[in-house]
């Protein structure tokens, strides 16, 4: 797209490191806090629409909805807030669209998470069988055509932002404050050198950051609703009143979504969305790895030759019974107070090594925030028996139908 392969795609070593620590900066702890403002921001027009939703409930006096969208509409918002400095809008528009116009063109609309997907589902193709690659564009087939042309709409998307930003901090518009976000940081970030990132290298990592944080805290945050309303459905009173009495006690009553400050060192709220991460693995595909090391390697009396291309599917693996034990498929968020060094090995939503996602500690405070949120402000029910998953890059929830009603919460 932009030429330059992100932090994502690198296979370099020496440029794998280089990029980590330029963007590996704009995520660390004190970075991460800065992010809060606009979460909040995100959070309370989101909490606006529920609010509105919740005001028209049905018989059972809940309001009926799919909330999937709109958890996919708070993620994109937020990430776009984050990685390319505004929100899409979709929050307030209550629709998938995202501006993808460059300066000085007239302004286009693309559906974002519909992009997102197609680009994912062909990346997942073309990573099975690499040798389509060259021939995709002549193929007539739709899948492949509405995924090259989601490609090329998710490169602009992020190079109209990338170049609103850097027109604002050239000087085109004097005085605006100097965001604290992730396309700041990359913006004002150097290498060991102390060059900065070229413009081409800005629009890849941006474009990155909005692929890795976008469709997997949307897919996540969905299914740790359905999971803890799951969980509660079938064993009543032991997941929701042991919840909502731990955010009542952190939560401040009077506000209409969380404080990071709240939630984040929560231990239910934590255990309940590490079960569901268990469950729903959205990354779930194996991500390929090249043995590198001379000679190969070996494993469980396997050999494999260096050259080999090796992944870990986390679906396997976190579904695996003999790690598990019988209720491996019960969502029993307990488990994790007392798992085995094995058990915790093997969960691995985010990845290990240096490959591992360098976004975790935002997702994780995203994912404390929104889920937080949720149960804290409202009751939920659950209308459907199973969540269905859409399988591509991304292991994505295809619908989520739950009544949602206001709590009322003592001060």
């Amino acid at each position: 797209m932009s030429g330059v392969p992100g932090l994502f795609s690198v296979r370099d070593r020496v440029e794998h490191t280089r990029k980590r620590k330029i963007v590996a900066h704009a995520f660390s702890p004190g970075a991460v806090h800065d992010f809060e403002p606009y979460m909040s921001e995100n959070l309370q027009r989101w909490v606006d629409q529920l609010d509105r939703i919740a005001a028209t409930p049905g018989k059972d006096g809940y309001a009926r909805f799919n909330i999937m969208p709109w958890c996919t509409f708070l993620a994109f918002d937020i990430i776009g807030d984050l990685t390319l400095g505004a929100p899409f809008g979709m929050v307030q528009r209550g629709r998938d669209e995202c501006e993808a116009s460059r300066p000085g063109e007239p302004v286009t609309y693309v559906p974002g998470a519909e992009t997102l997907n197609r680009r994912g589902e062909l990346s997942s193709v073309f990573g099975l069988l690499p040798a389509l690659r060259p021939w995709a564009r002549y193929l007539p087939d739709p899948f492949f055509l509405k995924g090259i042309q989601s490609i090329k709409n998710l490169h602009g998307i992020a190079i109209a932002a990338v170049l609103k930003r850097l027109g604002d901090t050239e000087g085109k518009r004097p005085g605006l404050p100097q965001r604290r976000d992730i396309l700041g940081m990359l913006c004002r970030s150097k290498d060991a050198d102390g060059n900065p990132m070229q413009r081409n290298e800005l629009v890849s990592e941006a474009l990155t950051q909005l692929i890795a944080g976008s469709d997997t805290v949307s897919n996540t945050a969905c299914a740790v609703i359905y999971w803890i309303l799951e969980g509660e459905r079938r064993n009543p009173g032991t997941v929701l009143p042991r919840l909502q009495a731990e955010l009542d006690n952190a939560i401040n009553p009077g506000s209409s979504f969380a404080a990071h400050g709240e939630v984040n060192n929560l231990q239910f709220l934590r255990l309940c969305i590490d079960e569901a991460m268990r469950l729903h693995s959205t990354s779930a595909i194996g991500l390929p790895r090249i043995v590198t090391a001379e000679g190969g390697v070996s494993c469980e009396g396997e050999h494999f030759p260096e050259g080999t291309v090796l992944s870990v599917p986390s679906y396997t693996v976190h579904h695996d019974e003999n790690i598990w034990g019988p209720d491996v498929e019960e969502f029993r968020p307990e488990r994790w107070l007392d798992a085995t060094p094995r058990q915790k090995m093997a969960f691995n939503p985010f990845s290990f090594g240096p490959r591992a996602c360098v976004g975790q500690n935002v997702a994780h405070m995203e994912l404390a925030l929104i889920i937080g949120t949720a149960f804290h402000r409202y009751d939920f029910t659950l209308y459907q028996q199973k969540l269905a998953s859409h399988e591509g890059f991304s292991k994505k929830p295809v619908e989520c139908w739950v009544g949602i009603k206001l709590r009322h919460i003592k001060a």
